[in-house]
């Protein structure tokens, strides 16, 4: 109980301060990036005394100030929204159906509706700040036969806020469909006022573009819908409408300069403030963070590196241990000879054991993944290939050696599963219907399922000439083997039966269907097979080509830094092991690293696997996890580069497996 209180503070330490810290400095940055709209809204070219004394001013006004005080607000929920909604493994649906039904979540429909109210509240701030025409939803229009003040709708104001309200929706929606909450960690390693500095400009272009887009969208909106608003709230709040004004659902009333120009500054400001806290959070999340390799007193023991690797509750821990064991293992030869030492009393390696151990097991899952999706595609009404079967029979045995090591266990896979189409790990998590797969897979006994999907996933389909008894041996060699007598024939050594000589026995009773149930069944058939041909349907419902292979290596990052680390450690360990810990496990670990290569080159020749994803416009949304697949095949050639090039002929004394062997001398003969 006292360990897990530990782990909990310490996991508060380091992630929950880091998102304090980031939001901090967000409200910290809000009086420049204030200051900077105010002096954009009121800019005057002619008059330019005039324009500063007026910002210097509206600055120091007691409306400003309760703006801040708003803007603030809008801030912490922004951050406690990163905080929250934060991933490292992105969510990537593997149909538009599916990307559909995500941002038509409950969650995310909340999600929305809070960002949708936090835009019109920073519109409503923006407008304040600007004044005149902008600052109030109700003005004194005319008087009437009694002498007294008939107040009328603002629609200037009311537009702003609208448009707020837009651009908040617009910011949630893009949130998911470009998976603005992935924080990935840069491949390169900087401190945080570089990196800061470095990501402005770009933060900038993005919100700039982005406000554009989203003036463009709204006032589109507006044109053709803006009466429906201005009427509803007119009315409801008792508001005149003055008809001696150009209404803004025209023409002529969107084509203001001065609008469209307050717009889009507007837009930049709300961008802005929203862009610069994610990046922010980003920025402090990733940053490295230093693990000591032992400790000396228990209390902190888990703190250490080999404990928090094998932390499964919360992953950026898991995150942030891998790739301080990858700066370990090339920068810090002092933390190297503590992964090398052995304990005392007892002269065990129960750091080198922990962290193998964990690193192994991570490249393993990830063979294992990669083998179980391409029996997946193989086995798509066909027998499985020799390959396919010996690349099992080899990861298998990869497992077993890994076994058999003394305090080497292979662990549990990661906590946070992949959340992947049901055709990829159909053999390996149960089905396509399972809980990890529910969300982002089509049920192929919908009617909306297509005959595409179907195959897919083994189902045929009854009007296909492929459906019931093929009397072809051919085709028969291809199916399924139902019959258990074959199979025992096989392993007696006897050819097996054919279904004709089976026996067979007698059906059991069995009512016949009704004909209100038949009927049924056939009303049930026409209109699936109406709406597979329905274009929008097959739109929908169809698989994103790259989605499949994007989600095996979602979680790519990680295993990049195992390879890492394991890599360099054992290079290092020519020189520097000097009780020779790790020399035991060289054979498992350069079978494992030559399995997974050879998984990973079937992977790639699978089809959309080695396209390269198309580049997008500048948005904050992260797209990297688009090319982990790319980065973690360079990865693993690079680490078997480094070990070969380090060992050269003493490899020939490692105990591996003739195939492994002749791989390994295309790696010493730099054929690879």
């Amino acid at each position: 109980m006292f360990s897990l209180k530990q782990n909990l503070w310490f996991i508060r330490k380091v992630v929950i301060w880091r998102a304090v810290a980031s939001i901090a400095w967000s409200v910290l940055l809000l009086p420049v990036t204030t200051a900077v709209f105010v002096l954009l809204s009121r800019f005057s070219l002619f008059h330019p005394i005039q324009w500063i004394s007026d910002c210097t001013s509206l600055l120091t006004a007691s409306s400003t100030i309760f703006s801040l005080v708003v803007l603030c607000g809008v801030v912490l929920i922004t951050g406690f929204f990163n905080l929250e909604f934060y991933t490292l493994v992105p969510s990537i649906p593997c149909s538009r159906i599916a990307l559909l039904g995500t941002v038509l979540h409950p969650r995310q429909c909340v999600h929305s509706l809070v960002y949708c109210t936090m835009g019109m509240l920073v519109m409503w701030c923006a407008s304040v700040t600007i004044g005149g025409r902008y600052s109030t939803l109700g003005t004194p229009c005319r008087q009437s036969e009694s002498g007294e003040v008939v107040t009328c709708l603002n629609e200037y104001h009311l537009f702003l806020l609208l448009a707020g309200a837009f651009m908040g929706y617009s910011h949630s929606f893009l949130g998911v469909v470009q998976n603005m909450y992935y924080v990935s960690f840069q491949p390169i390693q900087q401190y945080k006022y570089p990196r800061f500095k470095g990501s402005l400009p770009m933060l900038v272009k993005c919100s700039v573009i982005q406000s554009l887009y989203s003036a463009r969208n709204f006032a589109a909106l507006y044109f053709f819908f803006g009466y429906v608003p201005k009427t509803w709230i007119s009315s409801t709040l008792n508001l005149q409408i003055n008809s001696s004004l150009q209404p803004l659902d025209s023409l002529t009333g969107l084509l203001d300069f001065s609008l469209l120009y307050h717009l889009s500054i507007s837009g930049t400001f709300l961008y802005l403030t929203w862009y610069l806290t994610v990046l922010l959070f980003r920025i402090y999340v990733t940053e490295a963070c230093s693990f000591p390799v032992q400790s000396t007193f228990t209390e902190d023991t888990e703190q250490c590196l080999p404990k928090v690797l094998a932390e499964k509750n919360t992953l950026v821990m898991k995150f942030l241990a891998l790739q301080d064991l990858a700066l370990l293992s090339q920068h810090s030869p002092s933390r190297r000879l503590e992964v090398f030492s052995l304990s005392q009393p007892g002269g065990h390696p129960h750091n080198w054991n922990a962290i193998s151990r964990e690193c192994l097991s991570l490249l393993n899952e990830l063979t294992q993944r990669l083998v179980a999706h391409q029996d997946a595609v193989a086995s798509n009404g066909r027998v499985k290939s020799q390959s396919a079967s010996s690349d099992t029979r080899s990861a298998s045995s990869s497992s077993s050696v890994m076994s058999g090591t003394e305090d080497v266990a292979e662990t549990p896979r990661l906590s946070v599963p992949l959340r992947t189409p049901g055709s990829v790990f159909k053999s390996s998590v149960g089905g396509v219907n399972s809980a990890l797969t529910a969300p982002f897979t089509p049920d192929v006994d919908s009617p909306f399922s297509s005959p595409a999907i179907r195959r897919l996933v083994g189902q045929q389909d009854p009007q296909s000439p492929w459906f019931g008894t093929v009397q072809s041996p051919h085709i028969m060699r291809r199916g399924p083997k139902l019959w258990s007598a074959s199979t025992e024939s096989q392993s007696n050594g006897s050819p097996p039966a054919s279904p004709a000589t089976v026996p067979t026995s007698p059906p059991a009773a069995s009512q016949k269907p009704s004909f209100l149930a038949q009927w049924l069944q056939n009303r049930r058939e026409q209109v699936k097979s109406f709406l597979a041909k329905r274009v929008l349907i097959v739109y929908l419902f169809n698989k994103l080509p790259e989605a499949s292979s994007q989600a095996l290596f979602a979680d790519g990052q990680s295993h990049i830094w195992a390879l890492q680390g394991l890599s360099h450690l054992v290079a290092a360990s020519f020189s520097e092991d000097q009780f020779g810990v790790v020399q035991t496990m060289l054979p498992s670990i350069l079978s494992c690293l030559v399995v997974l290569l050879e998984a990973v080159d079937r992977h790639f020749k699978l089809p959309h696997a080695s396209s390269k994803p198309v580049r997008t416009v500048c948005s904050m949304g992260d797209s990297t996890y688009k090319t982990l697949r790319f980065a973690l095949r360079a990865a693993l050639k690079t680490a078997i580069y480094k070990i070969t090039t380090t060992f050269g002929e003493h490899l020939k004394a490692v105990n591996i497996s003739t195939e492994h062997r002749k791989r390994l001398q295309q790696f010493l003969e730099f054929k690879e």
